[in-house]
């Protein structure tokens, strides 16, 4: 399938609160109903690779790593370059081996960024290749919780895009994939208050008003930015996320999107939800 979109992912199997790195998880600690986020994890990956037509790669799981099925932290890929991730909290730092041991085994070249510098991934760095005023590949990247400033100089060195650099200001909106996301044809949805005024500022010139949406607090709270954009096996563009207000339902139609909504509120309790348990593959 010429245009079919590639993913990864990786099963729940050893997925629970067991620390707190990030405000979702406070006070949740334990609380994940395991049948619950496995049902709700297969139901995602059923909606990907049978209703729309991606094809699915799998990680295997790992004991004592919980957070490991956010895939999407595992690094940034693009026409055949991967850069690992580097996770600033211990708790995922022991990720980064088997993520690698993956992504050497389909054959990727891998750029590592300097030591001591911490970069979560397409969690903080979204590609969008549809953006206008571009005269090459986009990549949005953001700093200021998991990735460093400096990591972006060396995307940009490595992939031979341009970054956009997006501080962000709101802990519960740690990585820019919780609050921000570029969609086909050059659609964006957004949370503007997880960002800096000049960040704002930024996207506000570069992306134009028609093809920008800001997400009400209640959309921004269900993590609906956390969502995955993409072109179906029959041609038309897709949005999959957690859940929607009727309001952005409607918004997303009105640009031409089918509007997927599957729940996994499981996840959200530890501060993800559809983005974050997918990475998008580039094709080569």
């Amino acid at each position: 399938m010429e245009n079919q979109a590639h993913f990864l992912m990786c099963a729940p199997h050893f997925f629970g609160v067991e620390y707190v790195i990030n405000p979702w998880m406070q006070g949740k600690e334990g609380s994940v109903g395991r049948r619950e986020a496995e049902d709700q994890w297969h139901a995602l990956h059923h909606l990907f690779s049978d209703a729309l037509g991606a094809r699915v790669f799998l990680v295997p799981a790992q004991p004592g790593l919980p957070d490991m099925v956010f895939t999407a932290n595992a690094g940034l890929t693009h026409q055949g370059i991967c850069v690992p991730a580097r996770f600033r909290h211990s708790q995922r730092q022991g990720e980064e081996l088997p993520y690698r041991t993956w992504f050497e085994a389909q054959g990727l070249t891998l750029r590592d960024l300097p030591e001591g510098i911490c970069f979560e991934g397409a969690g903080d760095a979204l590609f969008d290749e549809g953006a206008a005023q571009s005269p090459r590949p986009l990549l949005w990247a953001a700093h200021g919780f998991r990735t460093d400033l400096a990591s972006h100089a060396f995307l940009s060195d490595f992939f031979g895009v341009e970054v956009v650099s997006l501080g962000l200001i709101d802990p519960r909106y740690y990585h820019l994939d919780t609050c921000f996301c570029p969609l086909p044809n050059g659609f964006l949805l957004w949370n503007p208050m997880a960002f800096d005024e000049e960040s704002r500022e930024t996207v506000e010139r570069r992306v134009w008003p028609e093809r920008r949406f800001a997400v009400s607090e209640a959309d921004a709270r269900q993590f609906a930015c956390n969502a995955v954009g993409l072109i179906a096996a029959g041609g038309r563009p897709g949005v999959v996320l957690n859940v929607a207000s009727d309001t952005l339902v409607k918004a997303l139609e009105s640009w031409g999107f089918a509007v997927y909504q599957t729940p996994l509120g499981e996840f959200m309790k530890a501060g993800g939800s559809a983005k974050c348990l997918t990475l998008r593959l580039s094709e080569r």
